[in-house]
């Protein structure tokens, strides 16, 4: 699935949160970060920064996150400061999916519409099978068909469904990562 400017804008702006909460930590957590050396010694060096200087040296450090995997750093501040900020990421990746999904249907229903045809319940999407992929105990057919209710009746309580079954599949997996790790 291919991210717009935008979604891809938010997404460096959620890291530039997850950087700047994580340079307000005393030097010594520092040390322990999850992180390349490269980027542990430049969020110290931050601590000493103010004003323009503190700011291009957090977008630089968020720069070089940006290729990497940064799911233990979130899980890193979750234990130090709470999980507010890594409830916030996945917030917004639960409704980038659904937006995503629901954009999709309503596509394909004007396109069914304009070769007079109707949409049908169990119509074939991309974008579930992408989200299958990332979240595989999602009940594929109950998503399919609630975006096809969606498209046809643009009922809002279809959409917070969406909603809650993508979140419900991403607290099971989340669970599922837990479970392996602990062992």
């Amino acid at each position: 699935m291919e991210l717009s400017r935008s979604e891809q804008k938010r997404r460096i702006k959620q890291l530039e949160k997850l950087v700047v909460e994580l340079v307000k930590l005393p030097a010594s957590l520092l040390d322990e970060l999850p992180a390349v050396e490269d980027v542990r010694e430049l969020a110290k060096e931050v601590q000493g920064l103010k004003g323009g200087a503190r700011k291009r040296q957090i977008k630089y450090i968020t720069k070089l996150l940006r290729q990497e995997s940064v799911e233990s750093l979130y899980d890193f501040l979750a234990k130090r400061k709470g999980n507010v900020l890594l409830h916030n990421k996945q917030f917004h990746e639960i409704e980038y999916l659904r937006n995503t999904l629901v954009e999709e249907a309503i596509v394909e229903r004007r396109r069914a519409r304009e070769i007079h045809q109707d949409l049908e319940e169990d119509w074939q999407s991309t974008v579930v099978q992408d989200i299958v992929s990332e979240l595989p105990s999602i009940d594929r057919q109950a998503l399919t068909r609630l975006a096809f209710l969606f498209a046809m009746t643009r009922s809002k309580k279809h959409s917070r469904e969406i909603f809650r079954l993508l979140q419900a599949a991403r607290e099971q997996e989340e669970l599922n990562r837990k479970m392996r790790s602990s062992r």
